[in-house]
């Protein structure tokens, strides 16, 4: 089963990086970036940096041949743990975005600094390196430097970490889903809306199990088969995580398009991140013939 695992996440690991790779391509050169477009474009090098260092992980187990020593592995770990956290974090920075611009409509227009989601994805990148590099070096698996009390800190640090994002991410989305679907002032359904739900879903149901083993992997170690067996499935069910958002995007974006060519991807992925309602974006597509571009942030 290990194998056969690590052997289907390397698959989804090269198919998912090469999805990620087309949403940089189009979000960092072809499209015009707004509030929420930064902040897809900063989870997907995240996602793309994960399978990367997954893939590679992957592959050095599914082909022994190669034989390398087994801290190579390890530091590939560490590597992988740095931009799951990132995308964590991004995760639920726009989930507090989104439920802000929901809540509190002016204000949010009015006094939000314009580059507030290039400077906060800025400093979750450091946090998250920080923590994991730090994490990664008391414990042993960077230098071969083993501090015990420093070792169960850093662990308790991330622990609590990410509880705290989890709990904000998730109270943020329940909220925008009961702004959107109950109360007197409903909001209309668009399909940021719609992209950002599935985004939040798919990392629930396959991303989560990971950070979950990581807190709770000192007592799951004991029995070592089990061990090895959900590391192997929690690793590949993140790999199917970071692999399906580029499809969600275009799974969104391609929605009442009957047409496919590849110049369409662009088309797909500007109108996942348009913020207008159906009615709105008809309209717009009837009277100008393409939807608006995404604004500068």
């Amino acid at each position: 089963m290990f194998q056969a695992m690590i052997s289907l996440s390397l698959i989804f690991a090269l198919v998912g990086m090469a999805g990620n790779a087309i949403v940089l391509w189009l979000l960092g050169f072809r499209l015009h970036r707004n509030t929420f477009s930064v902040y897809i474009l900063k989870l997907a090098v995240a996602d793309f940096l994960f399978l990367f260092f997954h893939g590679f992980f992957a592959f050095f187990v599914s082909f022994p041949f190669f034989s390398t020593p087994i801290h190579i592995p390890l530091f590939l770990i560490v590597l992988a743990a740095f931009p799951y956290f990132c995308g964590l974090s991004i995760l639920s920075a726009i989930s507090i975005e989104r439920c802000l611009s929901v809540m509190w409509p002016i204000w949010y227009r009015c006094q939000r600094p314009r580059h507030t989601s290039a400077v906060k994805c800025a400093l979750l990148w450091a946090l998250s390196l920080l923590l994991c590099f730090m994490h990664g070096d008391v414990c042993g698996v960077l230098f071969n430097r083993f501090d015990f009390f420093w070792c169960q800190t850093f662990h308790f640090i991330m622990a609590s970490w990410s509880i705290v994002l989890f709990m904000v991410f998730c109270v943020s989305s329940l909220t925008l889903l009961v702004k959107i679907f109950c109360g007197s002032h409903r909001i209309p359904v668009t399909r940021l809306y719609v992209t950002l739900v599935l985004t939040v879903l798919f990392f629930l149901i396959f991303g989560l199990p990971l950070g979950i083993y990581c807190l709770f992997y000192r007592w799951i170690g004991t029995f070592y088969y089990v061990k090895i067996c959900d590391i192997s499935v929690t690793l590949f069910l993140s790999c199917v995580n970071s692999s399906a958002n580029p499809i969600i995007y275009f799974f969104v974006g391609s929605i009442r398009h009957h047409s496919f060519q590849w110049k369409t991807l662009k088309l797909f992925l500007q109108r996942a991140l348009q913020d207008t309602p159906e009615e709105e974006e008809g309209r717009e597509r009837g009277s100008s013939g393409e939807p608006q571009e995404l604004e500068n942030d």
